[in-house]
């Protein structure tokens, strides 16, 4: 054990220390661990590996970009032009027509956005008393002040003295529509701003909507007035066989937040894809209305590049494409898995993703450190559940490692 000076995120600090784990580099869908350990990384590091490890292009973007300006903030009336590029690129390809863009640091600052966002929107339509935030059971939106306050996982909000830091929020049933309607209209739907989903949940154990789910929560919000913001943070970009999820599920949403497979993880960026119903009046007319919010980083010129760079990788090697066929391949790959003894629940086919729940007896912890010592790398998320989210760069066989090593480590349990 070494003790260092580095304070994880989301870790019992004596374990981690004690296990510490340090990625030296990364070469595809490939690790290498400050010890020379060959490691395939099954989780696409934090969901947001997509194009894969060491894309030397992506870092000659960078370099080039900082060699000219590094940044240049985006504040009152200042621009870059790499902000105003990967704006007009997003609004272009988003699943809102004529929308507009604010570029963020990352998830967790998109999701603060689009939550102020929506209660401004409904200050300026004179409907004050509009401020609930909605989010579904399990959710997970980041760990800024909105996102620990929907988070619909208890612990992500457990230890700072009240239910949510922000009290003006509620969360529903993740997949019983009738459930999630009746409890909205109990709440009270002229009290109620937004409702904010994730198309597949993802750290809250991999699970996507049930039947008719979207549909019910989409038609309920619009029949009530109510904005739906829709989280794309882990979705977008290709992780279900389509960009964005909007298009695979039939969401029309107000608000798309967006980060990790925006740049791959080359960069911290995010995004909020706003729709004209909302942003419009903000860019009309002298008596127009300000939002006033913004950081340091938003628009950051390098990180914008680095996106740039990002999404002409995903059109050119047909990324988008190759994550649909991969979610077929992982589904066919983890579904023995189902008889498994020490496995409680296989949940694939929703996207190129997969949840191997473990029984409650035996910890999910346990089964990743086996599988780590036999070269793949995968972690341990909500519901005892290992997460397998691999870049779209991993090969058939490679897709096949990951549930044959998961098996083997099970074995060994």
């Amino acid at each position: 054990m070494t003790d260092r000076a580095l304070w994880h995120g989301q870790a019992h600090m004596p374990t981690s220390q004690a296990h510490r784990l340090t990625i030296k580099g990364g070469e595809g869908a490939w690790l290498t661990t400050s010890d020379g350990q060959r490691l395939l990384d099954a989780t696409a590091s934090l969901w947001h590996a997509n194009v894969g490890h060491g894309r030397e292009r992506i870092a000659r973007a960078a370099y080039e970009q900082m060699k000219t300006l590094e940044t240049y903030h985006v504040f009152g009336r200042f621009a870059n032009e790499p902000a105003l590029d990967l704006a007009d690129r997003l609004a272009d390809i988003g699943p809102i027509d004529g929308g507009r863009v604010m570029l963020t640091s990352g998830g967790s600052d998109s999701i603060e956005l689009a939550c102020k966002l929506a209660r401004r929107h409904w200050q300026l339509e004179g409907k004050p008393e509009k401020t609930t935030i909605v989010s579904r059971e399990t959710a997970y939106h980041g760990l800024h002040g909105y996102g620990t306050s929907i988070a619909g996982l208890e612990y992500n909000r457990d230890g700072y003295g009240s239910q949510s830091l922000i009290p003006e929020t509620l969360r529903i049933p993740a997949n019983d529509i009738a459930a999630a309607t009746a409890m909205l209209t109990a709440h009270g739907t002229d009290n109620i701003a937004a409702i904010v989903f994730e198309p597949v949940i993802g750290t809250g154990g991999i699970v996507g909507p049930a039947d008719g789910y979207l549909a019910g929560l989409q038609a309920f919000a619009r029949a009530n007035d109510i904005l739906l913001i829709v989280d794309e943070v882990i979705t977008g970009f290709g992780r279900v066989g389509t960009l964005f999820a909007c298009e695979r599920y039939d969401i029309r949403p107000d608000m798309v937040v967006m980060a990790k497979g925006l740049t791959s993880g080359y960069a911290p960026l995010g995004a909020v894809l706003v729709s004209p119903r909302i942003a419009d009046r903000f860019f009309d007319g002298a008596d127009a209305p300000m939002f006033r919010h913004g950081l340091t980083y938003s628009g950051h010129a390098t990180a914008c590049v680095v996106a740039q760079e990002n999404l002409d990788i995903i059109e050119e090697e047909g990324l988008v494409e190759q994550s649909a066929h991969l979610e077929n391949v992982l589904a066919r790959a983890v579904a023995p898995l189902a008889d498994h003894p020490l496995v409680a629940e296989v949940r694939s086919g929703s996207a190129f993703l997969a949840g191997i729940q473990i029984v409650p007896d035996v910890k999910g912890d346990d089964v990743a450190f086996e599988c780590v010592r036999r070269g793949v790398l995968t972690r341990t998320i909500h519901a005892n559940t290992l997460q397998i989210c691999p870049p779209f760069v991993a090969t058939e066989a490679e897709v096949e490692l990951i549930a044959t090593t998961i098996a083997e480590a099970l074995d060994s349990i």
